[in-house]
């Protein structure tokens, strides 16, 4: 059952939908899908993630199926589709990473945290995933949070620990 946060409603407003319009025009006319990947961009940066009737309503404004806003907003792991933290904690998993830590500090962060990859934790402030090569090999493991992108390197629990309470100070006097 989707709770009333994953099924909301969203209307676009006026200046996100001039945004659309301004992105729609650097394409040929009648290649409109070409703005897909930009628009998807803006909708999540308005509103944290994708729900369907974003994606429904995207399909609309550009005139495509639904299904082709599914396809891409599911191939890209930049893209959210369910509601995440304020503060996304993404760790490289790939070899290079895991062989200096990266498994060791995911399990140390689902721990610290309280939650499982892909949940949020229950003030609303983390949630944390491992993403593919985030092309730092020689500084791992390494954490990235988006969507500026600031990237932790040579990360221990220590390390891991500081960031966490650094959010949550950030967080706090915001």
């Amino acid at each position: 059952m989707l709770s009333v946060q994953e099924n909301m409603m969203v209307e676009f407003t006026p200046a996100l939908l001039e945004q659309f319009g301004d992105v729609v025009a650097r394409y040929p006319a009648e290649r409109q899908k070409s703005a897909l990947l930009p628009i998807l961009h803006l909708v999540q940066a308005e509103y944290g993630w994708l729900s369907v009737d974003a994606m429904d309503k995207v399909a609309y404004y550009l005139r495509i199926k639904p299904i082709e806003v599914y396809e891409v907003a599911s191939f890209y792991t930049m893209f959210f589709l369910q509601p995440k933290g304020k503060y996304v904690l993404e760790i490289c998993r790939t070899g290079p990473c895991c062989l200096v830590g990266a498994e060791r500090i995911m399990q140390h962060i689902e721990t610290r945290l309280g939650v499982s990859e892909g949940e949020v934790t229950a003030d609303g402030l983390f949630s944390w995933r491992g993403v593919e090569c985030v092309a730092a090999c020689g500084f791992g493991p390494v954490l990235q949070i988006g969507p500026a992108y600031t990237f932790y390197e040579n990360l221990t629990e220590a390390s891991v620990d500081q960031l966490i309470d650094d959010l949550k100070e950030k967080a706090k006097n915001q």
